[in-house]
């Protein structure tokens, strides 16, 4: 279900994912509890942790709509970064320490495009210290805080695009598409590195999340604002839709109950979901005739002449 942009629609009993615009100065955590209590919400949580300095998409997977987290959590996202060139500080970004300051005047903007470029693709990330990574069921800022330093593993990131918007050294903007998991701050800190005069994230703001983008959010303050319990339809995605990318086959109106209550489908149950070319440990939305999410299923072939569609996640109705 989608609204039009001019529409508004009751938030309390909606399953699925809200779009918020978070304001920099705010946890991830902090807006998503506000809304919850707001709103009302039976549970919520958030998608993709923004840092308190960093502005924008915050989805929101909201009462039924949180068990969708897993399938959604590690989505591509896209961001506008400025990157402040000479200065480098603990936290990789412009809240933390200073820990040194180097004279730009000789970087020129072929060598900052140069470098930029570098940085393109799949490479290794190590995570910062100040970050909600956990090691022994403590978050590595907490750590950090203490002035303690931990060995970390580099992760696997990738770059799609890093594209130079405007250079204004020491100062430039970035357009920033990467894997989920990856640490912009780190980007601009490893590049101030390659340049050799340091750098750390001056601002941020992530403009795409997966398939949720910045022109369908609600501000957090205009939410918090709105006495009414309502959200303009532009801001919601409904389950269903949600999960776009994922392919989708109708349930037969007489197996539906056996859907509903976690039985796997086998043999001719799962012939009569018609879906083609579905892979081994594929994942698909079974949907109801008045279509209602009614489960996620994975295919599997249990011989030459046989298949099974086993549940992942069910959900409530």
């Amino acid at each position: 279900m989608r609204e039009s942009e001019a529409a508004c629609v009751e938030a309390r009993a909606l399953d699925g994912v809200l779009i918020v615009d978070k304001p920099s100065g705010t946890s991830s955590g902090f807006a998503c509890r506000r809304m919850q209590r707001h709103f009302g919400f039976r549970k919520a949580g958030h998608l993709g942790t923004l840092d308190p300095l960093a502005t924008g998409v915050l989805p929101l997977c909201i009462n039924e709509g949180t068990r969708l987290a897993q399938f959604l959590m590690h989505a591509d996202k896209e961001y506008v970064a400025t990157m402040r060139l000479g200065i480098v500080t603990d936290t990789q970004d412009s809240q933390g320490r200073v820990l040194s300051a180097t004279d730009t005047s000789v970087c020129t903007a072929e060598e900052v495009r140069a470098a930029c470029a570098r940085f393109q693709g799949e490479q290794l990330q190590l995570p910062p210290m100040y970050s909600a990574l956990k090691r022994a069921g403590r978050p590595l800022y907490e750590l950090a805080r203490r002035g303690e330093t931990v060995e970390r593993q580099p992760r696997p990131v990738t770059v799609y695009a890093l594209e130079v918007l405007a250079l204004a050294l020491p100062e430039v903007t970035l357009r920033v598409h990467c894997s989920g998991g990856t640490y912009v701050r780190t980007l601009c800190h490893d590049i101030g590195q390659a340049l050799g005069c340091g750098a750390h994230m001056s601002a941020l703001r992530r403009t795409r999340c997966g398939r949720f983008v910045i022109g369908d959010a609600i501000a957090l303050e205009e939410a918090l604002a709105r006495d009414d319990g309502a959200v303009p339809g532009r801001s919601f995605v409904a389950m269903r839709e949600a999960l776009q990318d994922m392919p989708e086959a109708m349930v037969a109106p007489e197996l539906e109950r056996m859907v509903c209550h976690g039985a796997a489908l086998r043999g001719p149950e799962v012939a009569t979901l018609r879906v083609d070319a579905l892979p081994e440990g594929g994942l698909i939305k079974l949907i109801a005739a008045d279509g209602r999410l009614l489960s996620i299923g994975q295919f599997s072939r249990t011989g030459s002449d046989g298949s099974v569609m086993r549940p992942v996640r069910v959900f409530a109705h």
